[in-house]
């Protein structure tokens, strides 16, 4: 979020709180400045709700100013400090007299999830895929190949192997499905959207062409060298994105295939259609991806009704 200039009342208590932290805690100048950039940020955020000074903050607004960062993807590493920063921050207000009452005295700190690791929220895949997309455009082959890998992997909820196993006649443009050979060589079919439609008709024209060797064969995917990519080379690909990502503790492609069965299941899917699509030879291995959701959706209504 953009941080504007604060209201006058508002500024100065922000200023005073760093001298606080810098003299009485005799905190360093690096902690100073983090305190102040959560502090600031979520002053601003009560001031674009029309807080203007400190009085008027309330716990609602500190509430909301986590769930915005939250459904923005920041991490919840992330989110616990910047809810332990909000809580200093007011106690200290108390302390000085500039608030009769502490509004974050029930603001808590999101909990340690219990759900499935690496799951990526919307925001965050579409921040990953915009950088790829960037990258795509200068034309290098790799990278226009890396932005058809993962926006299929996304797009598909496919794994790792099964990527790296197809063939270019796997794939039917016109219809947007994709034949899988998954566990226990079953054929599968599977829809894929628009986004990762442009980006494999991409692939196919300027990429693939360019790294294609006699060993290429049909390989949908290769490597450098004009091989068919190993599940290694893709492995190392997404957790290089992941890296730069920079908030989320996902490190390979599988964090990609719970993601899409999570987002899925958000969005209204069918249960059955979802395992169809993964792949699962168990209804019951799909509906793990169902805790998924009733928990984020927990987290939501704990993270802003005011009577939660």
């Amino acid at each position: 979020m953009e941080i504007q200039e604060l209201p006058p009342a508002l500024a100065l208590a922000a200023e005073a709180f760093g001298k606080y932290l810098a003299g009485e805690r005799a905190r360093s100048e690096h902690t100073v400045r983090a305190y102040l950039a959560d502090v600031r940020s979520m002053l601003a955020y009560s001031a674009s709700e029309g807080v203007t000074d400190l009085p008027g903050l309330e716990l609602g607004t500190l509430r909301r100013w986590l769930g915005v960062q939250s459904e923005a993807g920041a991490a919840r590493s992330t989110l616990a400090r910047r809810s332990a920063t909000a809580r200093s921050f007011t106690a200290w207000a108390l302390r000085e007299e500039l608030i009769s009452e502490d509004p974050s005295l029930r603001l808590k700190a999101p909990k340690k999830e219990k759900s499935l690791p690496g799951v990526l929220q919307a925001q965050q895949i579409m921040r990953l895929l915009a950088k790829l997309e960037e990258a795509a455009l200068e034309g290098a082959p790799l990278a226009v190949r890396n932005r058809a890998m993962v926006e299929l992997l996304y797009a598909t909820g496919i794994r790792v192997g099964e990527l790296a196993g197809m063939d270019v006649d796997d794939l039917n443009p016109d219809r947007r499905t994709l034949r899988v050979i998954g566990k226990g060589n079953k054929e599968r079919t599977v829809p894929y959207g628009v986004p990762a439609a442009v980006a494999m008709d991409d692939w196919l024209r300027r990429g693939r062409p360019r790294l294609a060797q006699d060993q290429s064969g049909a390989a949908l995917f290769l490597g450098s060298r004009g091989n068919r990519v190993d599940q290694r080379q893709v492995r190392a690909v997404v957790k290089d994105l992941f890296e730069a990502l920079g908030d989320t503790s996902a490190t390979g492609p599988h964090a990609l295939r719970h993601s899409a069965a999570t987002h899925l299941l958000d969005g209204g899917a069918d249960l059955r259609a979802v395992q169809e699509i993964l792949g699962h030879s168990s209804l019951a291995t799909t509906q793990v991806y169902t805790h998924v959701s009733v928990d984020r959706l927990r987290k939501s209504y704990q993270q802003a009704h005011p009577r939660a």
